[in-house]
């Protein structure tokens, strides 16, 4: 028997796991969130892209995604990163 704390949910899709999303990326829907190391805006996007959608610079993207049992979409962020 199973309890809450080893179910892994995709925020974006609701899609559920008993273990950790391989790259933290949802196998259903493909997303993941992206933070811009230059400028700090935050994306949600199936893999990082060549350019911030914000600045516009070819910048180095950090996945922030944490898929933690029972976390809330606004907590999805992995606040060690802001």
């Amino acid at each position: 028997m199973k309890n809450e704390q080893d179910v892994w949910v995709c925020t974006e899709c609701g899609y559920t796991a008993s273990h950790r999303f391989i790259g933290d990326i949802c196998p259903r829907c493909g997303m993941t969130y992206w933070r811009c190391a230059e400028c700090g805006f935050t994306f949600v996007a199936s893999a990082q892209p060549d350019c911030c959608p914000e600045c516009g610079e070819n910048c180095n993207f950090d996945n922030i995604t944490c898929y933690i049992p029972g976390w809330m979409e606004t907590e999805a962020l992995n606040s060690n990163f802001f």
